[in-house]
């Protein structure tokens, strides 16, 4: 795991099918002609995989932000504070107690906090649950 992705174990794997034009496979069988990949599905994956690796973080980003927490997840400002200097959203996910800390404002949830889903109780000062009710679901 060089680059901190799961790679896929060979017999647990899902078959795909695509349609490609003409032009492409047709280049695709070049590269297979030449010897660059052993044959269209390699090469398939191989750019497959280069992708995923290119994209990495933003997938990486993807799961933290939309994973469901199991018990007790504290949202405090200074967080909150880190997620606005780095321009990003938040979607809260959690079964059990999710807990907004009493200095967080308003303006700073409402900056942050994207969504809230919460199958538990949501403990937060009434003026933020207020601020934030369009976004509690």
């Amino acid at each position: 795991m060089k680059d901190g992705l799961v790679r896929d174990k060979g017999c647990e794997s899902e078959k795909i099918t695509i349609n490609l034009g003409y032009v492409d496979l047709g280049r695709i069988d070049v590269l297979v002609q030449e010897g660059f990949y052993s044959n269209r599905t390699d090469f398939i994956r191989t750019a497959i995989r280069n992708q995923l690796t290119a994209e990495a973080e933003a997938v990486k980003q993807s799961i933290v932000r939309h994973t469901l927490e199991l018990g007790l997840r504290e949202y405090s400002r200074v967080e909150l504070e880190s997620l606005q200097a780095a321009g990003e959203r938040l979607h809260i996910k959690v079964v059990g107690l999710a807990r907004i800390a009493s200095d967080v404002t308003p303006e700073l949830a409402l900056a942050t906090i994207e969504s809230i889903t919460v199958l538990g109780a949501l403990q937060a000062s009434t003026e933020l649950k207020s601020a934030l009710a369009e976004r509690i679901r």
